[in-house]
């Protein structure tokens, strides 16, 4: 019943806007907030897959880059625990995030060789919440060069991400109370 970086972009656009997609997402975390838990979530056979392949890229991160990688659980923004997010990976200074997309998705993330825009708002989250000075894309699929892209932390960018998150919590709060009465 909290907002998660994977979903960032359901409260703040690449470019710092408000997502139009708020009050939706809003609504689901007060659904998951009032049955206490998460709904049953669909998993497509794309998404097994890259849970399957996860700790094979991660393996290969490890050792092409010679940087060990911890694994954790979530994390939280903060002591009050109302924002969170369940990186792939921590390194040193930084994270990671991994990605094993279809042989086209794949694809066309090596002709750009940079992080897709889709993923601006998780990982720029993560850096923000696990107070990290840069995080590693690595979209990975067996058979094909992987990419391992570096993305240094935007504080511009997250100090917006900041102001959207604060609004949605303390709206998402308001709505709680609503809720209880």
């Amino acid at each position: 019943g909290i907002p998660t970086a994977s979903c960032f972009d359901k409260i703040i656009t690449s470019t710092g806007k408000a997502s139009t997609s708020a009050d939706a997402y809003m609504n689901k975390l007060l659904g998951e907030w009032l049955m206490g838990g998460p709904e049953e979530s669909f998993s497509s056979d794309w998404m097994q897959r890259g849970n399957e392949l996860e700790p094979e890229a991660r393996a290969f991160y490890e050792f092409e880059t010679e940087t060990p990688v911890e694994q954790v659980g979530i994390v939280y923004l903060d002591d009050q625990k109302l924002v969170s997010c369940s990186p792939d990976g921590l390194t040193q200074n930084g994270g990671i995030e991994i990605k094993c997309p279809s042989a086209g998705v794949h694809t066309s993330y090596l002709l750009s060789g940079s992080l897709p825009t889709k993923y601006k708002q998780q990982v720029q989250g993560c850096m923000w919440i696990c107070q990290r000075s840069h995080w590693d894309f690595i979209a990975y699929h067996p058979g094909i060069d992987p990419l391992i892209c570096r993305v240094i932390r935007d504080d511009n960018y997250i100090a917006d991400m900041c102001v959207a998150l604060n609004k949605f919590t303390t709206k998402m709060l308001e709505r709680r109370e609503q809720l209880q009465q």
